[in-house]
């Protein structure tokens, strides 16, 4: 082989080696790009898992609405519904009650009307107190969660908003048994209440603690189901023990507790 051949074999293996080593930077740099993009990916979807079961996780610290009573009550007053010159202290009525509970619904078409127009008089205020107990008695937790959805609006949207939310809740009350109104339903019930958007408080069941609570301080007081009629501190039946209060009833209760 002439010098000049070798010289050429020579420098076209050198050449050959360092297209080698380039091919081989290459492959390097593009071997730590795709880690990088993987590790990336695996770190965005750890977060995004991460973030969807903090934002799905429902509240566990108890935090009282606005404008709910220090003991799990929310008032509403002649002064909430209107009412002016109220002579003397309102009658102070106790309604214990459940949103699923049928005889709930049954007790607030018969006298539901009635007491609204005695607060409207200022005849009497109405402490509204939820007791939640029939949770387990649907397929989507509903008497829970319509607590906690009455308590979104108060929160939102005072006493009269709650008083209005209250009354669309009983209207569209399910069937035991079954699934009650979803979220969205509930977040279209409190915008008829008065009450802006509630969903993040319905999702997050913001106040299911105090529900929860509120239901604990009514068996502490003795009630035991619902709907439970108090006034004057005296439970109130109808005209056969053990049955639903009815207007005539509640009159008398309120007209003793007046006198007395």
């Amino acid at each position: 082989m002439t010098n000049d051949r070798k010289k050429r074999a020579e420098r076209a293996e050198q050449m050959r080696k360092e297209r080698e080593k380039a091919d081989k930077r290459q492959r390097n740099v593009i071997t730590i790009a795709i880690v990088a993009v993987v590790v990336a990916l695996v770190a965005a979807g750890a977060w995004g898992v991460t973030t969807i079961s903090s934002d799905n996780q429902r509240a566990t610290e108890e935090v009282t609405p606005e404008g709910a009573t220090d003991d799990y009550g929310v008032l509403y007053t002649p002064a909430d519904a209107g009412a002016e010159d109220v002579e003397g202290e309102p009658v102070e009525v106790e309604l214990y009650e459940d949103f699923l509970c049928p005889g709930c619904g049954a007790f607030e078409a018969a006298s539901g009307q009635f007491l609204t127009q005695a607060v409207e008089a200022g005849e009497i205020s109405i402490m509204y107190r939820p007791f939640a107990f029939l949770t387990a008695q649907s397929t989507n937790r509903y008497s829970q969660r319509a607590a906690n959805a009455a308590a979104c609006v108060l929160d939102d949207a005072g006493v009269s908003a709650f008083k209005q939310m209250h009354e669309i809740l009983f209207a569209n009350q399910p069937t035991e048994g079954g699934a009650g109104p979803d979220d969205d339903e509930l977040a279209d019930f409190a915008e008829q209440a008065g009450a802006g958007d509630i969903s993040e408080c319905l999702r997050r069941e913001t106040f299911t603690p105090w529900v929860e609570a509120a239901l604990e301080r009514g068996r502490e007081e003795g009630v035991s189901g619902t709907p439970t009629v108090r006034i004057d501190g005296e439970d109130v039946s109808g005209a056969q023990e053990g049955t639903i209060p009815g207007p005539p009833e509640l009159q008398e209760a309120i007209e003793a507790a007046r006198a007395s």
